[in-house]
């Protein structure tokens, strides 16, 4: 969700994927402000608030794969390369969560509501980790997620490379990496067999949006960066058809899941199991026309850019803060239906004029002291 290429090596097919991920996730908390509304393209846009996320996760270990691949096949592998890819990646995550949280715990207590008792763990990033969320600080479950597939990938590489000294890396990385994937399978199976699914919402809290059972979900885009670095010519050669077999995949399942009213509960083993991966997976394929996607007409790659380099800022921002902030400041419930759409618009603006001053104040002064004061000259190239 927040890893995110310098200006100088953007390429356009991430920054839209990207983009259309934070705009998938608006999407569907925008019905906050439209509450009654039901039926067209609502369903849509619920959908979106999910898949919005499960972009970024798959993006986000595309991403970080990449990195850690090229760390790992050095012949000097070791524990100075996991720092430094810990060192990148909490300078570009955590100086900004934690002032969103802070926020969030300040506007909790401005509005008179009362904090949760587990809120040490929210700066720990414990706060789903083996359990559904309280209501606060939502869109932060995510985070928990990302920031453990982090820890949990140079390290297992770095016991790896010790323990089978003699094995040819590249395959000590593919190996490590399904082995990731299986073990959270794994977990997924055990939540099955154990956990009785009630409705759509407890599988939502407790399975989706729960640390353990969902770190495969970046590994499957770690899976692919080490595809798109040991097959380049494949990758490229047959992008189209990934492309079309992702976007069929996507979209099918979605349809027969319908169709046939396959709820979580009617389908449990469905959605408990293979629902989510499937969507990895899904996503996953459409990487090889998107990352080498590497330009656009200007009119269209500067507000893509912009929405995408923004993006964490506005995750961070969306809901906790700007929404319940102006729903206190400014309730809904009174509103017509017109006003409502006036409001959701000044809501836009102002979430992308405040992530944009977040992102040039904030967020990118604190990646730019990371470079400058905490990553040495090996890594400066």
């Amino acid at each position: 969700m927040s890893s995110s290429p310098s200006s100088k090596q953007r390429v356009f097919g991430l920054d839209l994927m990207r983009a259309i991920a934070i705009l998938a996730v608006l999407g569907s908390h925008i019905l906050y402000i439209f509450p009654e509304q039901y039926g067209g393209v609502i369903p849509l846009l619920q959908l979106g608030g999910v898949m919005g996320v499960e972009i970024f996760f798959v993006l986000s270990g595309y991403l970080i794969g990449s990195i850690l691949l090229r760390l790992f096949v050095k012949e000097d592998f070791g524990m100075s390369d996991v720092k430094y890819f810990l060192i990148r990646r909490w300078f570009r995550t955590l100086p900004s969560y934690y002032l969103a949280l802070v926020l969030n715990i300040l506007l909790v207590i401005a509005i008179g509501r009362q904090l949760p008792e587990n809120i040490p763990y929210y700066f720990l990033f414990l706060q789903n980790f083996s359990s559904g969320m309280e209501v606060f600080f939502t869109e932060s479950w995510s985070l928990p997620v990302e920031e453990v597939a982090y820890i949990i990938g140079p390290l297992l590489l770095y016991v790896v490379v010790y323990a089978f000294a003699k094995a040819k890396k590249e395959t000590l990385f593919l190996r490590s990496t399904v082995a990731v994937i299986i073990v959270f399978l794994i977990t997924k199976l055990l939540y099955h067999f154990t956990t009785p699914t009630l409705d759509a919402q407890q599988w939502n809290i407790n399975l989706k949006a729960v640390v353990i059972y969902r770190i495969d979900a970046i590994y499957y885009g770690v899976l692919a960066a080490y595809l798109s670095h040991k097959y380049p010519k494949h990758w490229l050669k047959h992008k189209q058809l990934l492309f079309a077999l992702g976007v069929i995949l996507f979209f099918g399942f979605q349809f027969v899941l319908g169709k046939y009213s396959l709820d979580p509960v009617a389908a449990s083993f469905i959605w408990d199991v293979i629902y989510l991966p499937l969507t990895s997976i899904a996503i996953a394929l459409t990487l090889p026309v998107l990352s080498s996607w590497q330009q656009a007409p200007r009119f269209i790659a500067v507000p893509i850019r912009y929405v995408s380099i923004t993006s964490y800022a506005v995750y961070l921002l969306h809901y906790g803060l700007l929404l319940q902030g102006m729903r206190w400041v400014w309730p809904i419930e009174l509103l017509s239906f017109n006003e409502r759409v006036g409001y959701a618009a000044i809501y836009f603006i102002l979430l992308f004029i405040i992530s944009g001053l977040w992102y040039r104040l904030y967020e990118k002064p604190m990646t730019d002291l990371r470079d400058k004061h905490f990553i040495t000259s090996r890594y400066k190239h």
